[in-house]
């Protein structure tokens, strides 16, 4: 049927929810409009802008391209989830101290991304950076500071080294 509920339970941010949603709806209206999660950005509509990225499992997911069903069973990441209590992520610091934001509307995707690489890869190379973040648009600033953020980020994350 058209507008039945279907049952969701999945874990959002380190809390577990249980959820009854309409079959089609995405992932990133479930955490907008229904858990007001609003940092996950949404650009698009269409996978091409990477604002609405989340981390599912660990993995960078756009999520205006996945049905909130899709994550059941799953651990969620949005950038709401980044940080601990007051203290920024070391890859939020990284990009406010090096000037890698401008009008911020990319920033919680690029963050997404950059969490996932770095949880994966703590040591990436230039090239590396580039392609984790390639699916994340930005009008403002281009990608030369946010590489640079997330390399100083990644080297912080390894105490240093």
């Amino acid at each position: 049927m058209k507008g039945e509920l279907k049952e969701l339970s999945l874990t959002i941010n380190g809390k577990p929810y249980e959820l009854k949603v309409k079959a089609m709806t995405l992932l990133v209206e479930l955490l907008r409009n229904e858990l007001k999660l609003t940092g996950t950005k949404v650009g698009c509509l269409d996978s091409a802008c990477g604002a609405c990225t989340v981390n599912i499992d660990g993995k960078a997911v756009r999520s205006c391209s996945v049905l909130a069903l899709q994550a059941n069973g799953r651990k969620v990441t949005t950038i709401e989830g980044v940080s601990d209590s007051d203290k920024l992520h070391p890859i939020q610091q990284a990009m406010i101290d090096h000037g890698a934001i401008e009008c911020g509307f990319c920033t919680p995707g690029m963050v997404m991304s950059a969490k996932a690489l770095l949880a994966e890869n703590p040591n990436p190379t230039r090239d590396e950076i580039r392609e984790a973040i390639q699916g994340n648009l930005c009008a403002d600033e281009g990608y030369v500071k946010y590489i640079e953020a997330i390399e100083i980020a990644a080297k912080e994350m390894r105490g240093g080294k």
